[in-house]
């Protein structure tokens, strides 16, 4: 898929801070201590394309789709969507006009609908926010086409959120962003708390809502199978920072980055295929007080002195010293401990 960039992030970071409080450091010792949850990420999504974010959890992909949305300030670094800044002061009246046509689908379905509100309401509560429709009867009816998109009966606008299993719900949260003509979805694992025949109907109908709609997708998910499904591009995320970006087939079929390897190993091999895997090794390191130099170098088999010391950039694709010196010969070779 080519054409201009919909969505630019642009160098951003995101910092928190953990430090215990003021008068227990001032009594007992000690200092303050921050995690950088997000250091440096930039990446382009094109629109009409679906670019996922994957990794182990804590390694940031959540906090990047929040602040892409605007629920969490970035610590430094540009958010740009069609044009528009989502942190420049100077763009703050196109920015508000912007933001209908931004929507997010959460993680649980259970706990992002509100309980007290009967399904009509929580679908046109966008429709009445940004003033699009006039009339009861005319959101009304705009309300029963988006719970028909979504394959729900235009009936269920009259029950309560717990009337529905799981699938359902998530089928409501998708009525929801697309209530405000939305072109950029942002899903935060939105199938994972879904079982696996419903994961498979939910993924489904995103994908014919994105070919009918021409929807744009940043969609974050530890599950590489899902991802697979839906994904044109796909990025990896380790400890906060992007370390391989490629289109998802390339990716699946010639992971570069020793990281990415050992991801795609540790999914299960249905088709027994025989390929060699990478032993997941380790377990990612503390975020507060990260490795030098590389951050998955504890737990890299190609590992050398260089990546105890320098912060690989991301270089054609790829941030790993051992790719940039050929250290790692063949691309499509599985790594081996």
């Amino acid at each position: 898929m080519s054409g201009p960039a919909f969505v630019r992030l642009r160098g951003l970071h995101c910092t928190f801070e953990v430090s215990r409080p003021w008068l227990d450091r001032a009594l007992g010792g000690g200092r303050r201590e921050f995690v950088h949850a997000v250091n440096g990420v930039s990446l382009d999504i094109r629109k009409g394309e679906t670019f996922a974010l994957v990794g182990e959890s804590g390694s940031g992909k959540s906090t990047v789709a929040r602040m892409t949305v605007g629920l969490l300030k970035a610590s430094a670094g540009d958010v740009v969507i069609d044009g528009v800044s989502m942190t420049d002061p100077r763009q703050a009246d196109t920015r508000r006009r912007l933001r209908r046509r931004i929507q997010m689908i959460f993680q649980d379905p259970y706990a992002s609908l509100n309980p007290r509100f009967r399904v009509g309401a929580i679908v046109a509560e966008p429709i009445r926010a940004f003033g699009l429709i006039d009339g009861s009867q005319a959101i009304q009816r705009r309300v029963g086409e988006l719970l028909a998109l979504v394959g729900l009966h235009r009936d269920d606008a009259e029950r309560f959120p717990h009337e529905f299993s799981g699938g359902q719900r998530q089928r409501i949260a998708i009525a929801r962003a697309l209530a405000s003509e939305a072109e950029l979805i942002v899903c935060d694992e939105p199938t994972s708390a879904l079982d696996v025949s419903v994961q498979a109907q939910i993924l489904n109908l995103m994908s014919d809502l994105q070919d009918r709609l021409g929807l744009t997708y940043l969609f974050i998910s530890h599950n590489l199978a899902v991802v697979r499904h839906m994904a044109h591009r796909i990025g990896v995320m380790y400890l906060g920072r992007l370390v391989e970006i490629a289109p998802a087939a390339a990716l699946f079929a010639s992971p570069r980055m020793p990281y990415t390897r050992m991801l795609l190993g540790a999914v299960p091999d249905l088709t027994l295929s025989g390929r060699p895997r990478v032993p997941v090794r380790g377990e990612m390191p503390n975020p507060i007080d990260p490795p030098r130099g590389c951050a998955f170098h504890p737990r890299c088999p190609f590992a050398f002195d260089r990546c105890h010391t320098e912060i690989p950039e991301l270089i054609d694709g790829v941030a790993c010293h051992g790719v940039e010196e050929q250290r790692i010969a063949d691309p499509s070779a599985p790594a081996t401990a």
